[in-house]
């Protein structure tokens, strides 16, 4: 893990809220006491770390669990800023390709296309939360675009 990462990131509504999905899949209690960036650690793909994993592979149940953390995460800071309700979905191959999907009553307001999931990993935290705030914001942009088609 960087030291790069500061307290002020560790202190951001995105990090807390994946912290909590994280505890949320972790039915056994192993994350208690672990601190926060510990929790977090399965985020970060380094280059290198990315170079060893092989192009071609299936994801393991945890990466997949950790991807839809993410689009979970997501979905909650959507319902804050617009108090309607976000709903995900992670749809996958076994062999890692699919697409996430995030829908505020009828309207479709995150559709990413996924690949290669067994290689799943941001380079920091920080670029983690950079990549969520341009989904929330697009997302948030296209609620108030169509705000009546969100409200069904």
């Amino acid at each position: 893990m960087s030291t790069v990462e500061t307290s002020p990131l560790l202190e951001t509504d995105f990090i807390r809220e994946m912290v909590r999905q994280m505890r949320a899949v972790d039915t056994y209690g192993a994350y208690n006491g672990w601190p926060v960036e510990k929790i977090l650690a399965p985020f970060v793909l380094t280059k290198e770390k990315k170079a060893e994993i092989p192009l071609v592979g299936d994801p393991d149940e945890e990466t997949v669990s950790h991807l839809k953390c993410l689009y979970n995460a997501i979905s909650v800071l959507i319902e804050k800023e617009c108090k309607l309700m976000a709903v995900p979905l992670v749809h996958l191959t076994h062999e890692g390709f699919g697409r996430a999907l995030i829908t505020v009553g009828k309207l479709v307001v995150i559709d990413k296309t996924l690949r290669d999931v067994h290689r799943f990993g941001f380079a920091s935290l920080s670029k983690m939360k950079d990549e969520a705030d341009k989904l929330l914001s697009v997302a948030l942009e296209r609620i108030g675009s169509y705000p009546e088609v969100a409200g069904l």
